[in-house]
């Protein structure tokens, strides 16, 4: 059986999805965080000089969504066959989208700045994401509650997560009411016994 170790930061971040494919599995892995001051002791020691990093039986893998997607096909929450791996990607690159429009705002230190493209998220990039994702729930999901029906996968713990983060980040808290697929899938997801106790039982971190 394969020992895995997950290094990165004491915080959510890019390790956090990884984290809820474990859980969802119910696999046991090691969860080493480091402070921020800690990180420059062991930085050499990662492939790329960045986290997170999977170790696989002494195998260090970069990258978080490559890390994600390896761990959810050693526990088969990536789709049953090459045809449902593929629309699993197809919404997992989808998300990646949508995080691609939100982390530049995050990372803004211009207040005004960051405000204004705050505005901007929530009325542009956010809608036609989650129309997006609802269309794609719809077409693969069917009758749902997953992206594919009746079969969690890492995509759905994906969807989890960047709502999670949004929820932290943008005014409208009740962004989901338009699209009710997307958030029956965000309950049926946080209602996952295992998910919920991982929840419950994770370290409370900023981010």
């Amino acid at each position: 059986m394969s020992n895995y170790k997950l290094y990165y930061g004491n915080a959510r971040g890019r390790a956090e999805i990884t984290r809820l494919i474990f859980a969802q599995a119910g696999q046991k892995f090691e969860d080493l965080r480091w402070e921020q001051d800690e990180w420059p002791r062991y930085k050499a020691e990662m492939p790329l000089g960045q986290v997170p990093v999977l170790e696989v039986d002494g195998i260090k893998i970069p990258q978080s969504i490559s890390i994600a997607r390896f761990v959810a096909k050693q526990f088969n929450l990536a789709g049953r066959d090459n045809l449902e791996q593929a629309k699993v990607d197809s919404v997992v690159d989808t998300i990646v989208d949508l995080m691609e429009k939100i982390i530049p705002v995050m990372l803004e230190k211009d207040e005004q700045k960051k405000q204004k493209g705050l505005e901007t998220f929530q009325q542009e990039d956010l809608p036609k994401q989650l129309q997006n994702l609802e269309t794609l729930l719809t077409n693969y999901g069917q009758t749902g509650p997953y992206f594919l029906g009746s079969n969690l996968t890492w995509a759905d713990l994906m969807f989890f997560r960047i709502v999670e983060i949004l929820q932290g980040l943008v005014k409208i808290q009740d962004f989901l009411d338009k699209y009710p697929k997307l958030k029956r899938n965000q309950d049926e997801v946080q209602n996952q016994p295992r998910i919920a106790a991982y929840l419950k039982a994770r370290p409370q971190t900023l981010f």
